[in-house]
């Protein structure tokens, strides 16, 4: 064996030391993140292919509640308002509300426009499927014939009496003589009862001929209606109605759907009905869907002619079948011609308006849609100061229906 100089030279009874080895990973420390990443990934698509979660990507609504005294809310109500605190059997949870005294505030969002607004259901108020029926019915208004209010499991709805109909009864005074020679024009403003100071500014700026349609919603839409028709206003009552782009597009709780059954549509109608009193009519809230359908549109046009209510179709689904469905039922009718704040701007406003004007020359009869919007009253009330003299008569809705059925 041959020895080398360093090795001779090496203490006796000692290896020799060894190179220690660096320890290689197979990967490095970004493909370890990569993998980690990749499995994350895997994870959550599992997650979101296999949850069985009903609600999965469907719109949601934040709900905000307040309790109230209970204590208020077993004292039964005074017998002038229509109480009705026995429920005919056992709501179906699913479809009717439930028993609550809360407060409720609501954000829809206009899939269309992308446009939010709060929509208050207040203490002791029913709301939709999220909400409860109320522990105490909306009161009955001032100047309201007891005669045209039944009792409901929601409060006080109207109804034909002794003859009488709250068409003919809540109708606004109008010189029908006049509007039967003279080209006429109604003016219909709509979305009302939510936010107090723009329902208080078209009650109060605009014309008593100018005809003011509530939504049922609002903390207190009976008191605003009220006020309304203490300004000789006529009013009507907007019955949320699904769109074709439901949910994304929501009128609000307690929609008529075309999915529900006519017998859970009259159930929500009926809520409805009872959140104010002294409309002449019904009219649609949104709804392009639900009144081009006539399945679930007839019962309700059939209940509405039942308790002598005329109908408004405002004309912004051009597949309604609510004229013919009206004409079946030999109830009053009406329909809207145009619509005068789709681009909100006094020059827009303005030329809806002439032309509004010109459509009532042509045909003896005209009618217009607007919202509250600042802009819309303030333009629409400069106009109608100088319509009569330019020869034409500025009537209510009922005034126009009446005179549209007998043309």
């Amino acid at each position: 064996m041959t020895e080398t100089a360093d090795d001779l030279s090496a203490p006796l009874g000692q290896d020799k030391p060894r190179r220690k080895r660096r320890l290689r990973l197979p990967f490095t420390a970004m493909q370890l993140l990569a993998v980690l990443l990749g499995l994350f990934l895997v994870t959550f698509a599992g997650f979101a292919i296999f949850n069985k979660d009903p609600l999965g990507g469907e719109p949601m609504t934040r709900i905000a509640i307040k309790p109230t005294d209970k204590a208020a809310d077993e004292r039964p109500a005074a017998a002038s308002h229509g109480s009705d605190a026995k429920h005919d059997g056992k709501p179906d949870t699913k479809e009717v509300p439930k028993q609550a005294g809360e407060q409720k505030t609501i954000t829809m969002i206009d899939g269309s426009t992308g446009a939010r607004h709060d929509v208050v259901i207040g203490a002791g108020e029913s709301g939709s499927d999220k909400g409860g029926t109320a522990s105490a019915p909306p009161p009955v208004m001032a100047g309201i014939n007891p005669k045209l209010l039944e009792k409901s499991r929601y409060g006080m709805i109207p109804v034909v009496a002794d003859g009488l109909k709250p068409f003919n009864v809540y109708a606004a005074d109008a010189d029908r003589a006049k509007a039967a020679t003279m080209p006429v024009v109604a003016i219909v403003i709509g979305g009302l009862g939510v936010g107090a100071a723009k329902t208080n500014d078209a009650i109060m700026r605009l014309p008593p001929a100018v005809t003011l349609a509530f939504t049922p919603y609002g903390a207190d839409p009976g008191k605003l209606a009220e006020r309304a028709r203490a300004q000789r206003h006529e009013i009507f009552l907007q019955i949320p109605m699904e769109p074709y782009d439901f949910p994304d597009n929501d009128p609000g709780p307690q929609t008529l759907l075309t999915s529900l059954s006519a017998d859970q549509n009259m159930d929500r109608l009926h809520w409805h009905l009872s959140r104010l009193q002294g409309y002449a009519g019904l009219a649609n809230f949104m709804g392009a869907r639900f009144i081009a359908t006539e399945p679930a549109m007839q019962p309700i046009m059939r209940e509405a002619a039942k308790r002598g209510l005329g109908f408004f179709d405002d004309g912004s689904s051009p597949r309604s079948i609510a004229s013919q469905a009206a004409a079946n039922q030999a109830m009053p009718f009406g329909k809207g011609d145009i619509a005068i704040d789709v681009v909100p701007t006094p020059t827009e406003i303005d030329r809806a308006l002439n032309k509004l004007e010109s459509t009532a020359r042509e045909r003896g009869i005209a009618v217009g849609t607007a919202s509250a919007l600042p802009v819309s009253i303030e333009r629409i009330g400069a106009w109608t100061k100088t319509l009569s003299d330019r020869g034409i008569l500025l009537v209510p809705l009922t005034t126009a229906m009446l005179k549209s059925k007998s043309s």
